[in-house]
Protein backbone atom coordinates (compact mmCIF):
# COMPACT_ATOMS: atom_id res chain seq x y z
CA UNK A 1 0.00 0.00 0.00
CA UNK A 2 1.40 3.62 -0.56
CA UNK A 3 -0.38 5.82 1.11
CA UNK A 4 0.41 6.79 4.98
CA UNK A 5 -1.25 4.96 7.02
CA UNK A 6 -1.69 7.70 9.03
CA UNK A 7 -3.04 9.53 6.20
CA UNK A 8 -5.16 7.12 3.61
CA UNK A 9 -6.52 10.32 1.83
CA UNK A 10 -3.05 10.80 0.17
CA UNK A 11 -2.21 9.01 -3.69
CA UNK A 12 -4.39 8.34 -5.97
CA UNK A 13 -8.55 8.01 -4.53
CA UNK A 14 -10.80 7.14 -7.30
CA UNK A 15 -14.53 8.55 -7.00
CA UNK A 16 -16.10 5.52 -8.20
CA UNK A 17 -18.66 5.18 -10.44
CA UNK A 18 -21.72 3.04 -8.89
CA UNK A 19 -22.72 0.01 -11.62
CA UNK A 20 -26.34 -0.30 -11.89
CA UNK A 21 -28.64 -3.21 -14.52
CA UNK A 22 -30.44 -2.40 -16.87
CA UNK A 23 -33.40 -2.07 -14.18
CA UNK A 24 -31.04 0.35 -12.48
CA UNK A 25 -30.76 -1.96 -9.21
CA UNK A 26 -27.34 -1.37 -7.70
CA UNK A 27 -24.82 -4.04 -8.89
CA UNK A 28 -22.72 -4.89 -5.73
CA UNK A 29 -21.05 -7.72 -7.31
CA UNK A 30 -19.97 -5.71 -10.39
CA UNK A 31 -18.75 -2.51 -7.96
CA UNK A 32 -16.71 -5.23 -5.60
CA UNK A 33 -14.73 -6.08 -8.74
CA UNK A 34 -14.32 -2.30 -10.04
CA UNK A 35 -12.95 -1.49 -6.60
CA UNK A 36 -10.37 -4.41 -6.62
CA UNK A 37 -9.53 -3.31 -10.16
CA UNK A 38 -8.70 -0.12 -9.51
CA UNK A 39 -6.33 -0.90 -6.44
CA UNK A 40 -4.73 -3.45 -8.97
CA UNK A 41 -3.98 -1.10 -11.41
CA UNK A 42 -2.07 1.04 -9.29
CA UNK A 43 -4.88 3.52 -7.67
CA UNK A 44 -4.59 3.80 -3.45
CA UNK A 45 -8.28 3.97 -2.64
CA UNK A 46 -11.74 4.38 -3.50
CA UNK A 47 -14.23 7.19 -2.73
CA UNK A 48 -17.41 5.74 -2.96
CA UNK A 49 -20.80 8.23 -2.35
CA UNK A 50 -19.64 10.67 -3.94
CA UNK A 51 -21.42 12.59 -6.60
CA UNK A 52 -20.15 10.43 -9.18
CA UNK A 53 -21.29 7.47 -7.12
CA UNK A 54 -24.92 8.78 -7.67
CA UNK A 55 -24.84 9.05 -3.60
CA UNK A 56 -28.23 11.47 -3.87
CA UNK A 57 -30.95 8.78 -5.30
CA UNK A 58 -29.38 5.84 -3.16
CA UNK A 59 -31.70 4.46 -0.59
CA UNK A 60 -29.93 4.53 2.69
CA UNK A 61 -29.82 0.35 2.41
CA UNK A 62 -28.31 1.01 -0.83
CA UNK A 63 -25.46 3.56 0.79
CA UNK A 64 -24.57 1.71 3.93
CA UNK A 65 -24.31 -1.83 1.76
CA UNK A 66 -21.85 0.46 -1.00
CA UNK A 67 -19.40 1.53 1.89
CA UNK A 68 -19.45 -2.48 3.13
CA UNK A 69 -19.02 -3.40 -0.30
CA UNK A 70 -16.20 -1.01 -1.14
CA UNK A 71 -14.44 -1.98 2.05
CA UNK A 72 -14.81 -6.34 1.53
CA UNK A 73 -13.70 -5.30 -1.63
CA UNK A 74 -10.33 -3.48 -0.74
CA UNK A 75 -9.76 -2.81 3.19
CA UNK A 76 -10.86 0.11 4.92
CA UNK A 77 -8.06 1.63 5.09
CA UNK A 78 -8.32 2.04 1.75
CA UNK A 79 -12.08 3.86 1.50
CA UNK A 80 -12.57 7.39 1.97
CA UNK A 81 -16.71 7.16 1.65
CA UNK A 82 -18.27 10.57 0.83
CA UNK A 83 -20.72 11.22 3.83
CA UNK A 84 -22.47 14.72 2.63
CA UNK A 85 -26.22 15.17 3.87
CA UNK A 86 -28.47 17.97 4.11
CA UNK A 87 -28.65 17.83 7.90
CA UNK A 88 -25.36 17.81 10.52
CA UNK A 89 -27.12 14.65 12.44
CA UNK A 90 -27.34 12.42 8.86
CA UNK A 91 -24.03 13.12 8.09
CA UNK A 92 -22.31 12.53 11.28
CA UNK A 93 -24.65 9.03 11.47
CA UNK A 94 -23.02 8.32 7.78
CA UNK A 95 -19.57 8.57 9.33
CA UNK A 96 -20.52 6.75 12.34
CA UNK A 97 -22.01 3.69 9.99
CA UNK A 98 -18.27 4.37 7.92
CA UNK A 99 -16.80 4.06 11.17
CA UNK A 100 -18.33 0.45 11.71
CA UNK A 101 -17.68 -0.28 8.36
CA UNK A 102 -13.94 -0.17 9.25
CA UNK A 103 -12.85 3.14 6.64
CA UNK A 104 -9.82 5.11 7.55
CA UNK A 105 -11.50 8.31 7.09
CA UNK A 106 -14.39 10.09 5.36
CA UNK A 107 -15.09 12.85 2.91
CA UNK A 108 -17.56 16.10 4.20
CA UNK A 109 -19.24 18.87 1.85
CA UNK A 110 -20.23 21.58 3.65
CA UNK A 111 -24.21 22.31 4.57
CA UNK A 112 -26.05 22.68 1.14
CA UNK A 113 -29.82 22.91 1.91
CA UNK A 114 -29.14 26.32 1.93
CA UNK A 115 -26.22 29.12 1.30
CA UNK A 116 -24.89 28.21 4.93
CA UNK A 117 -22.53 30.89 6.59
CA UNK A 118 -19.28 30.72 8.39
CA UNK A 119 -20.71 29.51 12.13
CA UNK A 120 -23.21 27.00 10.04
CA UNK A 121 -19.86 25.80 8.75
CA UNK A 122 -17.94 25.60 11.61
CA UNK A 123 -20.99 24.08 13.65
CA UNK A 124 -21.47 21.41 10.73
CA UNK A 125 -17.62 20.22 10.81
CA UNK A 126 -17.36 19.74 14.12
CA UNK A 127 -20.84 17.77 14.70
CA UNK A 128 -19.41 15.05 12.26
CA UNK A 129 -16.19 15.09 13.83
CA UNK A 130 -17.33 13.51 16.62
CA UNK A 131 -17.74 10.47 14.67
CA UNK A 132 -14.13 10.10 15.59
CA UNK A 133 -12.74 9.10 12.21
CA UNK A 134 -10.57 11.80 10.29
CA UNK A 135 -12.59 14.06 7.94
CA UNK A 136 -11.36 15.40 4.61
CA UNK A 137 -13.34 18.52 3.55
CA UNK A 138 -14.95 18.67 0.04
CA UNK A 139 -14.69 22.64 -1.70
CA UNK A 140 -17.59 22.65 -4.24
CA UNK A 141 -18.70 26.18 -4.37
CA UNK A 142 -20.09 25.56 -8.14
CA UNK A 143 -22.77 22.82 -6.58
CA UNK A 144 -22.84 23.33 -2.91
CA UNK A 145 -23.25 27.59 -3.19
CA UNK A 146 -20.77 27.36 0.08
CA UNK A 147 -17.30 28.07 -0.82
CA UNK A 148 -14.43 27.05 1.81
CA UNK A 149 -11.89 29.90 1.18
CA UNK A 150 -8.60 29.14 2.43
CA UNK A 151 -9.04 31.67 5.14
CA UNK A 152 -12.35 28.67 6.50
CA UNK A 153 -10.42 26.04 5.77
CA UNK A 154 -7.50 27.39 8.24
CA UNK A 155 -10.12 27.87 11.02
CA UNK A 156 -11.77 24.49 10.34
CA UNK A 157 -8.22 22.93 10.19
CA UNK A 158 -6.89 24.71 13.82
CA UNK A 159 -10.32 23.60 15.10
CA UNK A 160 -9.50 19.76 14.61
CA UNK A 161 -12.34 19.89 12.34
CA UNK A 162 -10.63 18.52 9.05
CA UNK A 163 -6.94 17.04 8.01
CA UNK A 164 -7.40 17.58 4.50
CA UNK A 165 -9.40 19.21 1.61
CA UNK A 166 -10.92 17.81 -1.64
CA UNK A 167 -10.46 21.49 -3.79
CA UNK A 168 -13.10 21.71 -6.54
CA UNK A 169 -13.47 25.32 -7.02
CA UNK A 170 -10.94 25.15 -10.43
CA UNK A 171 -9.02 28.39 -8.49
CA UNK A 172 -5.58 26.97 -8.53
CA UNK A 173 -4.08 29.70 -6.98
CA UNK A 174 -5.76 28.85 -3.54
CA UNK A 175 -3.05 25.82 -3.26
CA UNK A 176 -0.28 28.44 -2.26
CA UNK A 177 -2.93 30.44 0.08
CA UNK A 178 -3.75 27.16 1.80
CA UNK A 179 -0.36 26.36 2.22
CA UNK A 180 0.42 29.54 4.09
CA UNK A 181 -2.57 29.34 6.20
CA UNK A 182 -2.45 25.97 7.54
CA UNK A 183 0.50 24.16 5.97
CA UNK A 184 -0.76 20.76 7.60
CA UNK A 185 -3.90 20.76 5.67
CA UNK A 186 -3.20 18.11 2.90
CA UNK A 187 -4.19 19.57 -0.28
CA UNK A 188 -6.33 17.16 -2.20
CA UNK A 189 -6.84 17.34 -5.93
CA UNK A 190 -11.15 17.99 -6.57
CA UNK A 191 -11.22 18.22 -10.73
CA UNK A 192 -9.46 16.23 -12.86
CA UNK A 193 -8.77 19.48 -15.55
CA UNK A 194 -6.58 21.02 -12.81
CA UNK A 195 -4.59 18.10 -11.75
CA UNK A 196 -0.96 19.01 -13.28
CA UNK A 197 -1.48 22.08 -11.75
CA UNK A 198 -2.11 21.19 -8.01
CA UNK A 199 0.03 18.47 -8.33
CA UNK A 200 2.91 20.85 -8.81
CA UNK A 201 1.67 23.65 -6.47
CA UNK A 202 2.01 20.45 -3.58
CA UNK A 203 -1.30 18.45 -3.95
CA UNK A 204 -1.08 15.47 -1.16
CA UNK A 205 -3.44 13.43 -2.99
CA UNK A 206 -6.19 13.48 -6.16
CA UNK A 207 -9.63 12.55 -5.62
CA UNK A 208 -10.12 11.45 -9.00
CA UNK A 209 -13.03 10.65 -11.53
CA UNK A 210 -11.49 9.70 -15.17
CA UNK A 211 -9.18 6.59 -13.50
CA UNK A 212 -12.61 4.46 -13.47
CA UNK A 213 -11.96 4.74 -16.97
CA UNK A 214 -8.46 5.19 -17.34
CA UNK A 215 -6.34 3.83 -13.61
CA UNK A 216 -2.86 3.60 -14.87
CA UNK A 217 -2.71 6.26 -17.44
CA UNK A 218 -4.02 8.67 -14.58
CA UNK A 219 -1.53 7.35 -12.08
CA UNK A 220 1.06 7.79 -14.63
CA UNK A 221 -0.10 11.29 -14.69
CA UNK A 222 -0.23 12.17 -10.66
CA UNK A 223 2.92 10.35 -9.87
CA UNK A 224 4.82 11.98 -12.71
CA UNK A 225 3.30 15.34 -11.92
CA UNK A 226 3.91 15.11 -7.71
CA UNK A 227 7.51 14.30 -8.23
CA UNK A 228 8.20 16.83 -10.89
CA UNK A 229 8.72 15.04 -13.96
CA UNK A 230 6.85 17.35 -16.25
CA UNK A 231 8.64 15.35 -19.41
CA UNK A 232 6.22 13.00 -18.59
CA UNK A 233 3.60 14.74 -16.66
CA UNK A 234 2.94 17.50 -19.77
CA UNK A 235 2.48 15.30 -22.88
CA UNK A 236 0.26 12.95 -20.72
CA UNK A 237 -2.13 15.58 -19.31
CA UNK A 238 -2.56 17.10 -23.31
CA UNK A 239 -3.61 14.07 -24.28
CA UNK A 240 -6.14 13.04 -21.36
CA UNK A 241 -7.44 16.56 -20.93
CA UNK A 242 -10.17 15.97 -23.29
CA UNK A 243 -11.73 13.53 -21.34
CA UNK A 244 -10.56 15.20 -18.28
CA UNK A 245 -12.45 18.41 -18.66
CA UNK A 246 -15.47 16.77 -18.66
CA UNK A 247 -14.83 15.83 -14.91
CA UNK A 248 -16.06 19.47 -14.29
CA UNK A 249 -19.23 19.33 -16.42
CA UNK A 250 -22.86 18.89 -15.62
CA UNK A 251 -22.74 15.55 -17.42
CA UNK A 252 -19.39 13.84 -15.78
CA UNK A 253 -21.39 10.88 -14.98
CA UNK A 254 -22.70 9.92 -18.03
CA UNK A 255 -19.54 11.04 -19.90
CA UNK A 256 -17.06 8.83 -17.47
CA UNK A 257 -19.40 6.16 -17.69
CA UNK A 258 -19.43 6.17 -21.12
CA UNK A 259 -15.85 5.74 -21.34
CA UNK A 260 -15.65 3.08 -19.36
CA UNK A 261 -17.77 1.41 -21.71
CA UNK A 262 -15.78 2.30 -24.19
CA UNK A 263 -12.39 0.61 -22.74
CA UNK A 264 -14.31 -2.50 -21.75
CA UNK A 265 -15.12 -1.80 -18.41
CA UNK A 266 -18.89 -1.75 -17.44
CA UNK A 267 -20.16 1.88 -17.03
CA UNK A 268 -24.03 1.25 -17.79
CA UNK A 269 -26.74 3.95 -16.97
CA UNK A 270 -27.42 6.78 -14.40
CA UNK A 271 -30.70 7.33 -12.36
CA UNK A 272 -33.07 9.51 -12.96
CA UNK A 273 -32.75 12.49 -12.64
CA UNK A 274 -29.66 12.12 -15.12
CA UNK A 275 -30.51 11.52 -18.31
CA UNK A 276 -27.90 9.98 -21.21
CA UNK A 277 -25.73 12.43 -23.05
CA UNK A 278 -26.92 14.42 -25.80
CA UNK A 279 -25.70 13.19 -28.96
CA UNK A 280 -23.14 15.95 -30.12
CA UNK A 281 -21.72 14.84 -25.84
CA UNK A 282 -21.92 11.48 -26.30
CA UNK A 283 -19.81 11.67 -29.93
CA UNK A 284 -17.46 14.13 -28.23
CA UNK A 285 -16.65 11.63 -25.06
CA UNK A 286 -16.67 8.74 -27.50
CA UNK A 287 -14.22 10.38 -29.84
CA UNK A 288 -11.72 11.40 -27.02
CA UNK A 289 -12.27 8.14 -25.66
CA UNK A 290 -11.39 5.97 -28.73
CA UNK A 291 -8.21 8.22 -29.34
CA UNK A 292 -7.06 7.95 -26.09
CA UNK A 293 -7.29 4.30 -26.29
CA UNK A 294 -5.58 4.12 -29.90
CA UNK A 295 -2.83 6.17 -27.98
CA UNK A 296 -2.29 3.04 -25.64
CA UNK A 297 -3.44 4.61 -22.41
CA UNK A 298 -6.34 2.62 -22.07
CA UNK A 299 -3.70 -0.43 -20.98
CA UNK A 300 -4.93 -1.78 -17.83
CA UNK A 301 -5.09 -5.24 -15.93
CA UNK A 302 -8.06 -6.83 -17.20
CA UNK A 303 -8.10 -5.39 -20.42
CA UNK A 304 -7.93 -6.81 -23.91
Amino acid sequence: MTTDQHRPWRGVLVATALPLTADLAVDYDAFAEHCAWLVANGCDGVVPNGSLGEYQVLTPEERARVVETAVAAVGGERVMPGVAAYGAAEARRWAEQAREAGCGAVMLLPPNAYRADERSVLAHYAEVARAGLPVVAYNNPIDTKVDLVPELLAKLHGEGLIRGVKEFSGDVRRAYRITELAPELDLLIGADDVALELAIAGAKGWVAGYPNALPKASVQLYRAAVSGDLDTALPLYRQLHPLLRWDSRVEFVQAIKLSMDIVGRYGGPCRPPRVPLAPEQEAAVRGATEKAVAAGLGQAAGLA
